[in-house]
């Protein structure tokens, strides 16, 4: 049924059957046709950040940037649901064509540019929405937001949406907005990492109760950049870090139509570069801090390879577009015959 409906979307413009997916799954479930129209995975519990998921494979961020198809991706299967990236303000992104499909490879590429309504329609959306499973939320900065100003930007998000979200994604590695993963080294890092564990606390009293804190990082870094990165992670007290976001590498996508199109990589390529930055990340971690593993998984034992590598939890998204919810229970039951 995917394959034909996958069919049907490829035939439009990429950023046309993503808008009209969001759609179709966001009514599914308010109607609540998406636990009838596919077969749920098994059930695999696990506690990760202190929160119990239904099972240990996610959706990843991107794909409902705007909470508009909340409870239909949680029906499809989903251990966890995350949205975003949301801003402070609304804006329209970068311009059009900014998607693009490499279907050979089982990939996309896209220069979105953090394109969304805005964290007040992000949270009308959250309010309306009935699933009660775990919801992250990943925040970013206006791209006119100056980058030396940008802990203003996630501390208005954080503020926000920390009553309405189980856990915060910290988007510093998104590669179309200029200057963002700028914000994963250094003293730039450490002030960012600072000053939001210093909300997340005055939070904590203030709510009454600790949301954790992710934070989302690239795939190109060198080695010795993660382990810093790893280093400041538990040096500011953050409670995940999610690995990894879109690649910059054009490596496995050679001479296909749109590869030079300028952009972040995902799907099948980037799978090797995201796996070995979980190896590394914990190697160094040690399991101190959870590692929440996304990028390449188009079959289930890439799920499993992810957390044989150290991950606890998987995210999925570019693999979702090309083999449809069947991956949410192919993902499931391969974590779960690895753990046997």
């Amino acid at each position: 049924m995917y394959n034909l409906a996958r069919e049907l979307l490829f035939k439009l413009s990429p950023e046309t059957s993503h808008e009209l997916s969001i759609d179709l799954i966001g009514a599914a479930g308010r109607l609540g046709l998406a636990e009838r129209l596919c077969k749920a995975p098994s059930s695999l519990p696990v506690t990760v950040m202190g929160l119990q998921f239904a099972n240990p494979v996610g959706l990843a961020a991107g794909l409902d940037k705007n909470g508009d198809a909340i409870d239909g991706f949680a029906g499809l299967g989903f251990g966890f649901v995350e949205i975003g990236t949301v801003t402070p303000r609304p804006q329209p992104g970068n311009p059009k064509p900014r998607l693009f499909r490499l279907p050979e490879a089982e990939a996309i590429i896209n220069r979105m540019g953090f394109n969304n309504q805005g964290v007040d329609h992000l949270l009308a959306r959250v309010q309306a929405a009935k699933y009660r499973g775990v919801l992250g939320i990943n925040i970013g900065k206006n791209v006119d937001t100056p980058v030396e100003r940008a802990v203003d930007d996630y501390l208005i998000c954080l503020d926000k949406v920390y009553a309405h979200a189980s856990y915060v994604t910290v988007n510093v590695s998104s590669p179309n907005t200029p200057g963002l993963r700028s914000l994963q080294f250094g003293d730039s890092l450490k002030q960012l990492l600072d000053a939001l564990h210093v909300r997340q606390n005055e939070l904590t009293m203030t709510h009454g109760r600790r949301v954790p804190l992710a934070i989302k990082i690239a795939p190109d870094m060198t080695d010795e950049e993660t382990v810093q990165v790893a280093a400041a992670l538990l040096e500011s007290g953050m409670d995940a870090v999610i690995a990894t976001n879109t690649t910059l590498s054009r490596e496995g996508v050679e001479n296909l139509p749109f590869a030079n199109e300028a952009g972040g990589l995902s799907g099948a390529p980037v799978r090797d570069k995201s796996t070995h930055t979980v190896s590394v990340l914990a190697a160094e971690l040690g399991g101190r801090l959870p590692i929440i593993a996304a990028g390449g998984i188009t079959e289930g034992r890439h799920a499993a390879d992810k957390i044989a590598a150290g991950a606890s939890l998987v995210q999925i998204y570019s693999g979702f577009i090309y083999k449809g919810p069947a991956l949410i229970r192919e993902a499931v039951d391969a974590i779960a015959a690895a753990r046997r």
